[in-house]
């Protein structure tokens, strides 16, 4: 049974925003790193953001730091990722990640850190 479950993805045009969520199921409490990562046809993954959990600091990929915010629920139980001003390169499947190992008190944009993955969810943004 997947421990994580996103939600949210979906098409819009550029310059939209969209908020992905992940169900994470209480794996949020024991993992020290989660994040998002994306693929897009024919590239490799991505590390898009991460979430430090007990330090709560936050980590972006470069090209999307001041449009992008990595956030956790805590009622919901979710970590979210709200998309904002939206381009076409920010399309492709988005990855819950948890179970991730930090490397001090930060949580890399690096796949191989993480143990535990959702199935991903759709983002299509056109121009």
């Amino acid at each position: 049974q997947a421990r994580l479950v996103e939600s949210g993805g979906g098409s819009v045009q550029a310059g939209d925003s969209l908020r992905v969520s992940c169900l994470h199921g209480g794996s949020i409490y024991t993992s020290n790193c989660m994040g998002w990562f994306r693929q897009a046809p024919g590239k490799k993954r991505e590390g898009v953001a991460t979430f430090t959990n007990g330090h709560y600091k936050t980590h972006y990929l470069g090209s999307v730091k001041d449009r992008f915010v990595i956030s956790r629920n805590n009622v919901n139980q979710t970590l979210d990722l709200q998309m904002n001003n939206l381009k076409p390169e920010d399309s492709g499947i988005y990855y819950c990640a948890g179970v991730g190992r930090p490397v001090g008190d930060s949580c890399r944009l690096w796949e191989y850190d993480y143990k535990e993955w959702g199935q991903g969810t759709q983002v299509t943004v056109s121009s």
